[in-house]
């Protein structure tokens, strides 16, 4: 669902020392439907975000005091503004300036004199590829995943609110946005180049971490996997839970499946659980039951795929 569609208009907040071309980008935008608010300068444009979220900024590169290369660093380094897209406005088209500008976050670069059609048009593509990126960011959220994702720099750039809870303690933020040590951040990146296997971080109350990378997300942004490594007798009481829970089952019925899931015979899991082969047979027979399944490979199939989740 688009602005249009949910009835909000969206809001650009356009930053430029120069008041002919506020004006014009003004008229231009409201024309267009857009809400627009609007700065002088960098240092009025930080103060602005810190009372309100745009759905994009239009940043002139050039302004006295702050500029705006250096007010763009600023914001990505905020994590609640660093999805917000930043496209830079200048009479700069040297190559190194449009390096520059997008070496500083921006997402497009657009020349004086502007384009009316031209600027609307690629306003509107980023704040399509906006809605979708938080679209999609909310609906991980939503499955209470253990996901995050960094910059080259180890820079945290989001996560779900799960992950965010595990990792409070590994990154005090100290009021900025937190980052990974230099030496964690290499082995973030051993995890994306090399094939290197999960990464395992202790924290300072004794728990360890495991992450391992999932996927290149943008051109400096890589997903994470995040999960509370457990100790062997950890692991077996939370999917014993797991199935317990998920397959309706008694506490001694998913400790019976969950070893048998794992290759043991009757005789194996008897000894394990302190019962006779006998009884580890009468509790099979019940999962089988509730399970809707006529056999052990059945019951352990499905065993597995809950497991594998």
């Amino acid at each position: 669902m688009n602005a249009a569609q949910s009835g909000r208009r969206d809001i650009v907040l356009a930053v430029d020392d120069t008041p002919e071309s506020l004006s014009l980008l003004t008229d231009t935008l409201e024309g267009a439907g857009i809400t627009v608010l609007v700065a002088n300068g960098g240092e009025s444009c930080l103060a602005l975000l810190d009372e309100i979220t745009p759905d994009l900024v239009l940043m002139d590169a050039v302004m006295p005091g702050l500029d705006g290369f250096e007010t763009c660093r600023r914001i990505k380094r905020e994590k609640l503004l660093s999805h917000v897209p930043v496209i830079f406005m200048t009479g700069l088209s040297e190559t190194e300036d449009v390096v520059r500008g997008l070496q500083a976050g921006g997402v497009d670069y657009v020349t004086k004199p502007i384009v009316v059609d031209e600027l609307l048009a690629r306003i509107r593509v980023h704040l399509a590829n906006a809605r979708s990126a938080h679209a999609s960011r909310s609906a991980l959220d939503a499955t209470g995943r253990f996901l995050l994702s960094t910059d080259r720099g180890g820079r945290l750039l989001w996560c779900t609110p799960r992950a965010e809870r595990l990792l409070v303690d590994l990154l005090p933020s100290g009021g900025e946005t937190p980052r990974f040590s230099a030496e964690v951040s290499q082995q973030f990146a051993a995890l994306r180049e090399e094939g290197a296997p999960q990464l395992l971080l202790g924290t300072g109350d004794g728990r360890r971490l495991e992450f391992s990378f999932v996927s290149s997300t943008g051109p400096d942004e890589f997903l994470y996997r995040l999960r509370e490594a457990s100790s062997p007798e950890q692991l077996l009481q939370q999917q014993t839970r797991l199935l317990q829970s998920t397959l309706s089952l008694t506490q001694r019925e998913a400790e019976v499946l969950l070893w048998i899931s794992r290759g043991k015979s009757n005789r194996d899991v008897s000894e394990i659980l302190g019962i006779s082969p006998r009884t580890v047979n009468k509790h099979l027979e019940q999962v089988f039951e509730k399970l809707g399944v006529e056999n052990r490979a059945s019951a352990t199939a499905r065993a597995v795929r809950i497991l594998a989740q």
